[in-house]
């Protein structure tokens, strides 16, 4: 992306994006997986229990995987082995690896309004800032068609209030000029507030329940939109202050 060039006085001069359920659409996909997961093992295992028994497994897994579709496919197959105290059929091991691959190569698609938000925070800095597996996030950016539109992109482990601190430090002028636009309150929202940022939270209908948290209501930095149309006119109400 060329250079934008001089910044106004305004107090935001770096915008960032999450990607996964704020530009495109991503839980969706994982949904659509455990309701197939579930099918896999309806011959093998009680279905009561199952999904809290795969939550279990990835909120156990992150620390040694991380975040995406890789991790979550181990956690799939670990699952499908406690739950049939070791009895999983080879073959629903490998159906599992297949709708892994499938999630891989899925198309991405946009969220509505993905395209012209980030090109309305063009006369800041745009960042791109999400966490997951580092080659799928790369390919699902370079599939949006969007990768033009940023002037920085980091794909991080997770998202803490240091994280973000070294982030805009490092693309901007500090967390307290910039701002951060995300789905996720616990990753994209909190810690960007704590770390003396802005957090505008931009709701997605699917929510996975490791990233719901509490809204900082009447935090003067956080902002909330119906959707991605509202941030041009939040920029420029911004710009004011």
């Amino acid at each position: 992306m060329p250079d934008p060039g001089p910044f106004p006085t305004a107090a935001v001069t770096t915008v960032a994006f999450d990607a996964d359920d704020t530009l495109w659409h991503n839980e969706r996909f994982f949904k659509l997986t455990q309701a197939r997961f579930a099918e896999l093992l309806a011959d093998h295992a009680p279905a009561e229990g199952l999904q809290d028994r795969l939550h279990a497994a990835e909120t156990r897994n992150l620390a040694r995987y991380g975040f995406g579709v890789k991790g979550f496919v181990l956690s799939m197959i670990e699952t499908a082995i406690e739950v049939t105290e070791d009895r999983v059929p080879a073959r629903v091991i490998r159906d599992i690896l297949e709708t892994g691959r499938e999630m891989l190569d899925h198309p991405v698609e946009l969220l509505p309004h993905a395209a012209e938000a980030v090109a309305a925070a063009a006369r800041h800095r745009v960042l791109l800032i999400t966490k997951g597996d580092l080659m799928h996030q790369e390919q699902k950016l370079a599939r949006s068609g969007l990768g033009e539109l940023f002037h920085g992109v980091e794909i991080v482990a997770d998202k803490t209030p240091p994280v973000y601190a070294r982030i805009f430090a490092r693309h901007g002028e500090g967390a307290e000029r910039a701002l951060m636009v995300g789905n996720s309150m616990k990753s994209d929202v909190l810690p960007v507030i704590e770390a003396g940022g802005w957090g505008v939270f931009v709701p997605h209908d699917l929510v996975w329940d490791y990233e719901r948290a509490e809204a900082p209501a009447d935090h003067p930095r956080y902002r909330a939109l119906t959707d991605l149309g509202g941030l041009g006119p939040l920029l420029d109400d911004l710009a004011q202050i």
